[in-house]
């Protein structure tokens, strides 16, 4: 099974080469996919020096800050590209631990897409106050009733795709830029009738560099996300008036 982790980066020049050594570290077998968003601390001129030292490291360098979905999507055609059988993504400042991803490998021999979560027994968050713990799990709820999906941690961000996975998603598609496209994926995969998988993490907030949470993400994570839910409930009740209209 070939593995490759992708790593989106802008300005994670304090994190990125604690969370690169742990990870090769821990989960030797995997490849990994720095991808990087021209950032002006340095970030992808590390990135380039680690992969020069380790032939298991690359690096796909973008002009520019174009937003979480993008450079995840920029990553998974690279992955598919060059026949990697899981592609896995995971933070640059540390909140993933490397550590455990094995969890999710192992899981992914039995599911389509495994999510690594925090809101399940066995999961966790470390050194999040109780109001962002409130909001993170708010958001989860209201997204999986929206969206009338069987998950706990919708918008987690650490995940194992297999490969058949994506391919079978229409990747132009997807839109979503910010932490909405964690939703965005969820959603499009659930359609199929895939299986998703979750196993509990620990989550750890950063302890270096600055967090790309903005408000203007969640204002349209919130706004997809209700767009998303009335439109399916839109189509399934105009099946079932056609349905009824049928001799």
């Amino acid at each position: 099974m070939r593995v490759v982790t992708i790593i989106p980066t802008f300005n994670e020049i304090e994190s990125l080469p604690l969370t690169l050594a742990r990870l090769r570290k821990a989960v030797p077998e995997s490849d990994v996919l720095i991808v990087d968003d021209n950032s002006p601390d340095g970030t992808g001129a590390f990135a380039d020096s680690a992969a020069a030292r380790d032939p298991q490291v690359f690096v796909l360098h973008r002009t520019g800050k174009a937003g979480l979905g993008a450079a995840y999507i920029a990553g998974f055609r690279w992955g598919l590209d060059r026949d990697y059988d899981v592609l896995v993504e995971m933070d640059a400042d540390g909140s993933h631990r490397p550590e455990q991803l094995p969890a999710l490998l192992e899981a992914v021999d039995g599911a389509d897409l495994v999510i690594g979560s925090r809101w399940i027994p066995g999961g966790s968050v470390v050194n999040w106050p109780v109001h962002r713990k409130l909001l993170s799990r708010a958001g989860s709820t209201y997204s999986r009733l929206m969206l009338g999906l069987p998950v706990h941690d919708i918008t987690a961000g650490f995940r194992a795709f297999r490969r058949g996975t994506l391919e079978s998603l229409d990747l132009t598609q997807v839109a979503s830029v910010g932490y909405g496209f964690q939703v965005d994926m969820t959603f499009r995969v659930a359609r199929l009738g895939l299986t998703i998988t979750e196993v509990p993490i620990t989550f750890v907030e950063r302890e270096l560099g600055d967090s790309k949470m903005s408000g203007n993400i969640v204002v349209e994570a919130i706004g997809n996300v209700t767009k998303w839910g009335l439109a399916a409930r839109a189509a399934k009740l105009s099946e079932v008036l056609r349905s009824r209209r049928r001799p």
